[in-house]
């Protein structure tokens, strides 16, 4: 009998990796805007800007508890798979 899982279904944590991916990639976007006006002389930014940056460190953050998060489960099911002696 096949296992119950597909092959491409979605492990615990995948969402918040990506969840966590989207969140830097708009930080990351928001710090390069938030940037360009102080390399090119000109009017920099109002303060929000920099507080949108923040964004990144927490997608970072999002991303790695998705790995923890993934990484906990296999070690549950692990455990579960290991025969008793």
């Amino acid at each position: 009998m096949r296992d119950k899982t597909q092959a491409n279904s979605p492990e615990a944590g995948d969402r918040l990796i990506r969840a966590g991916a989207i969140v830097f990639f708009i930080g990351a976007v928001a710090t390069l805007v938030t940037v360009a006006p102080l390399l090119l002389d000109t009017t920099p930014f109002p303060t929000y800007m920099f507080g949108l940056s923040m964004f990144m460190g927490v997608g970072f953050l999002m991303a790695g508890a998705g790995v923890f998060q993934s990484l906990a489960a296999g070690r549950r099911q692990a455990r579960a798979a290991r025969v008793p002696r």
